[in-house]
């Protein structure tokens, strides 16, 4: 049995781990409420602006043209890993690590063996991981996070796109957290180039016909196509990105309440162990002068 001089620094160490739990609680649910503030207001932003060109370029022959919609071989890949530059955030990195590995597997195992499978890291926990298992990582944005934008992001995509469109990539794909709430993130890994024509299915399916739909352009139907393409492409990592901040901050808020938790339990533990060390170191002592006082009597 542990002494108490060992059991008092052990619990004095949990409550000081318990303190710093309880604030990193309380720091990532402050964040949490400004970065879904941030992704829900996003969100139908990014959604309509996605229907939209999916409306307007399904009868447009400019739009097939577009460099960013040319379907080819794959050969290259390049994956866009979004996680978190710190840790304390449960399985939230691990969970993104693991869905592009299966990707991989499941999708790019022959580009993944002779190496043309790349990774662009966004946050630092995923070029660690990557580099760490001897992939091409792209980390030249990994500190996007440092100084969360639009601006920051759109560079980012902005080397993506310039990569499909010269031929580096044959195909984009994005891998993040979705964030639905505090307890609850969803791996999802969307295309992000060439342009899939999901987006007319999806505008069908809300009601809209878009064969049956003639529209007017001004400007031309080229520069709008040209302009929205590129635009809607960077709406949807930037989404992609505020739905991993918000997701973040959601998972080390579950995970430090968990931690508090813990301490919490064990704490209990050890006071318990102490107290009946301390009575047992007592009764001990109290054993000890009766036998003592006994010997002398009889002396």
């Amino acid at each position: 049995m542990a002494s108490l001089k060992e059991v008092r620094a052990r619990i004095t160490s949990i409550n000081s781990t318990q303190q710093i739990t309880k604030a990193m609680k309380m720091v990532a649910a402050a964040k949490l409420r400004r970065a879904q503030d941030n992704i829900t207001q996003l969100r139908p932003y990014a959604q309509k602006l996605s229907q939209m060109l999916g409306t307007v370029s399904a009868g447009a022959e400019s739009a097939s043209e577009n460099p960013y919609r040319q379907a080819r071989p794959v050969e290259r890949v390049l994956l866009i890993v979004v996680t978190s530059d710190r840790g304390l955030c449960g399985a939230f990195n691990t969970n993104v690590v693991k869905g592009a590995l299966s990707v991989m597997d499941e999708k790019y195992s022959a580009q993944a063996r002779s190496g043309n499978v790349e990774i662009m890291a966004i946050g630092k926990k995923g070029a660690e991981a990557f580099q760490r298992r001897g992939f091409k990582v792209n980390t030249s944005h990994v500190d996007a996070f440092t100084k969360l934008s639009f601006a920051s992001v759109r560079t980012a995509a902005e080397e993506a796109m310039d990569g499909f469109a010269n031929g580096r990539y044959d195909i984009v794909e994005v891998i993040y957290n979705e964030f639905k709430n505090a307890a609850m993130q969803i791996v999802r890994t969307e295309q992000m180039l060439p342009i899939v024509s999901a987006d007319t299915a999806g505008s069908s399916k809300a009601g809209v016909t878009t064969a049956s739909v003639n529209y007017i352009f001004e400007p031309s139907e080229i520069e709008i196509i040209t302009e929205l393409i590129p635009k809607t492409i960077k709406i949807q990592l930037y989404k992609a990105v505020l739905d991993s901040n918000a997701s973040e901050h959601g998972a080390r808020m579950t995970a430090m309440d968990k931690a508090t938790e813990n301490a919490g339990e064990l704490l209990k533990e050890l006071r318990l162990v102490y107290n009946r060390t301390r009575q047992a170191a007592i009764t001990t002592e109290i054993l000890e002068i009766v036998g003592g006082a006994e010997a002398l009597a009889s002396a």
